[in-house]
């Protein structure tokens, strides 16, 4: 295994008092995305930044990045791995089991791990590990360094993680908090995914501390609770990650979907994504075109398969079968988008006035800081939990679908009526009120002075001591 000699060696006095931070993603789009956020974060206080993962994901989070990371240190080690297709028929559950081979290989980073650490903490006057919580195993041998500590980031929302730990907990009361009913993790997982979440989570009490990809701004009470639970350890909402100004780009650096959006008025048009992690059945595909045809509203879809292990092994890449003429008639009307969507462009355009997710946390966030309501649709993870964050707590969305309802195919009206109330109705205009008020929420608490800003100059002055 061999890092790709991008890695500077420090041997001056200057670089031996640096402070450097190390960060291990988990193999999957949702997570590599966060971390490169945070590392260009991180990057902004000249602290540098050194990326870690399989030659696969750190080809993945390049390619899929179109900001600045001249300056973040890659690290990639060879280790091979299986990339089967993902099974749209998995009647059990809707979680994408194919990656589970890619998510096996990564845990043999450990050893290239514990021998760069070794390395930077011989180099650095503190090594600052930031490692995914399902990645806890490989950062474990930092507990072992005399001058390394180790933060834990958790790529949900503080909602979902403090319901989980509450759970765990037997559901003590706290004064004040009143929790919603909240779906089981039935059918969120798969049974061997449960497995090596419980044995990622045994490594998690050695850890210094916790961050999140939230802002006190709209988890406060949760970050709150989080510390109260965290047996003293410190616990720090870093979030948002992503950009909050979108630069345009020119012509030439756009994609063609966007030019289309520049067309059309203001909050009229519905963004539908479902991630990287989902594949629909060929027969809720045909019942979402219908669906959103139907509406009459003006729509993005993007219709991709979940991403594989390796998103570059496209050997059976797969075309979807649409309804009869279905472009044809929605000419105009809607674009379905089968390669890779600018989603932070499409949300935070003014045509862009609602959007119909799967409810991952990077999408709910990203989503809230542009202001748009969700249709919620949940498929798997934190999803159904993430659900109940965005249309019960911050009251910004509406459920398509029920968790309860899981394995129903939901019908073209169902998803016609979901567009319709998501765009036309008194209810809509309520729940973009409230979404446009948690954005400049975010966007004053990022400010000279605000909750975020003070919270990463204090995580900054702490690892920097």
């Amino acid at each position: 295994m061999a890092s790709n000699g991008k890695s500077q060696s420090y041997n001056t006095l200057e670089h031996q008092t640096q402070v450097v931070v190390v960060m291990i993603p988990f193999p999957a789009q949702g997570h590599l995305n966060q971390l490169m956020h945070l590392s260009r974060l991180i990057l902004s206080h000249n602290i540098p930044v050194h990326y870690v993962g399989t030659v696969t994901h750190i080809r993945q989070a390049t390619f899929r990045d179109n900001n600045s990371i001249s300056n973040i240190q890659f690290h990639d080690f060879e280790v091979p791995f299986v990339s089967p297709p993902p099974n749209p028929n998995n009647t059990e559950t809707n979680f994408p089991s194919h990656l589970h081979p890619s998510v096996e290989a990564s845990l043999h980073l450990r050893e290239p791990v514990r021998k760069l650490l070794e390395s930077l903490s011989f180099q650095s006057k503190r090594v600052i590990v930031i490692h995914d919580s399902l990645m806890a195993s490989v950062a474990q041998d930092a507990t072992n360094m005399p001058n390394i500590e180790n933060y834990t980031f958790h790529s949900t929302c503080a909602f979902a993680n403090f319901i989980y730990f509450w759970e765990e907990m037997g559901k003590p009361s706290f004064e004040g908090l009143h929790v919603p009913e909240n779906p089981s993790l039935e059918g969120c997982f798969p049974i061997e995914f449960m497995d090596f979440l419980t044995s990622e989570f045994g490594f998690l009490k050695f850890n210094d501390g916790n961050i999140y990809n939230t802002s006190r701004a709209i988890e406060g009470s949760y970050i709150e609770l989080l510390e109260r639970i965290s047996g003293g350890k410190k616990v720090w909402a870093l979030g948002p990650f992503n950009p909050l100004a979108i630069e345009k780009k020119d012509s030439k650096g756009r994609h063609s979907c966007m030019e289309w959006l520049d067309k059309q008025e203001p909050n009229s048009v519905i963004y539908v994504s479902f991630g990287t992690t989902t594949t629909l059945t060929e027969e809720q595909i045909e019942q979402i075109a219908i669906g959103l045809e139907q509406s009459k509203w003006k729509f993005i879809w993007v219709l991709r398969d979940a991403d594989k292990g390796d998103i570059f092994d496209a050997n059976e890449e797969k075309r979807h079968d649409l309804p009869n003429r279905f472009k044809e008639r929605v000419k105009g009307i809607g674009l379905v988008v089968t390669d890779w969507a600018p989603q932070l462009e499409i949300l935070s355009h003014t045509s862009t006035g609602g959007f119909m997710s799967h409810c991952g946390w990077n999408s709910c966030l990203e989503s809230i800081t542009m202001g748009v309501p969700i249709a919620a649709w949940p498929m798997h993870s934190d999803q159904p939990r993430n659900t109940v964050f965005m249309t019960e707590v911050l009251k910004v969305g509406l459920v398509v679908k029920d968790w309860a309802q899981r394995n129903v195919l939901v019908s073209a009206l169902v998803v016609e009526n979901a567009v319709r109330k998501l765009m036309e109705t008194k209810e809509s205009d309520e729940m973009r009120e409230r979404a446009l008020r948690l954005k400049n929420a975010i966007h004053r608490s990022m400010d000279e002075g605000g909750i975020s800003h003070v919270e990463m100059k204090s995580f900054i002055a702490h690892i920097t001591r």
